[in-house]
C-alpha cells in the first residue's frame, strides 16, 4: 500500500464483530470515517477544537471492496489518499489493511461534496483545500 501516504492505526474491538466473528460491515464506515477526518486533520483542514459544521464536507457517494474477513485482534491501519479535486467535490481511496503484514482486507472510494452547513447547500472546494491536498499527496489532483 506505498501509494498511501498516510495511515490511521485502528483498533477491533470485541464489539466490532459480527455473530460469524469478522468485523461487522457497519464497522467498515465507521473505521473509514474516523480515518478520513484524522486524514483532514493532518492535512490542516480540520482541528480538535473545530465545529463539524464548519467541516465543509459532507458524503456523497461510498464503495467498499471486501477482500478477506478481519477478525479480532489482527492489527489494522485505515490508508486514506485523495485522488481528485473537481469543482465541487473531492474523491478520495481508502483502504483497510493488517499493520505488520500489509494484507489488503477492504479497498474503497468516498466522493465529499464541499458543503455549507449554515445554508444548505454545496459550495465551490476552496482554493486551500486544494493547496494542501496537493502539496500532501506530492501530485496534480485536479478533475479529469
Amino acid at each position: 500500500m506505498s501509494a498511501y501516504k498516510f495511515f490511521h492505526p485502528m483498533e477491533v474491538r470485541y464489539g466490532d464483530l459480527d455473530p460469524q466473528g469478522h468485523l461487522n460491515n457497519a464497522k467498515y464506515l465507521t473505521f473509514f470515517e474516523q480515518a478520513r477526518v484524522q486524514y483532514l486533520t493532518e492535512m490542516g483542514l480540520f482541528t480538535k477544537d473545530q465545529s463539524f459544521m464548519d467541516m465543509g464536507v459532507i458524503v456523497a457517494d461510498i464503495h467498499i471492496t471486501f477482500e478477506a474477513p478481519v477478525l479480532w485482534g489482527i492489527p489494522i491501519n485505515v490508508g486514506v489518499r485523495t485522488v481528485k479535486i473537481g469543482n465541487k467535490s473531492i474523491t478520495l481511496e481508502q483502504c483497510l489493511t493488517d499493520r505488520e503484514t500489509d494484507k489488503l482486507y477492504a479497498s474503497g472510494s468516498v466522493i465529499l461534496v464541499a458543503y455549507d452547513y449554515r445554508r444548505h447547500q454545496a459550495i465551490q472546494v476552496p482554493e486551500v483545500w486544494r493547496e494542501k491536498a496537493t502539496q500532501f499527496e506530492g501530485h496534480s489532483l485536479s478533475g479529469m
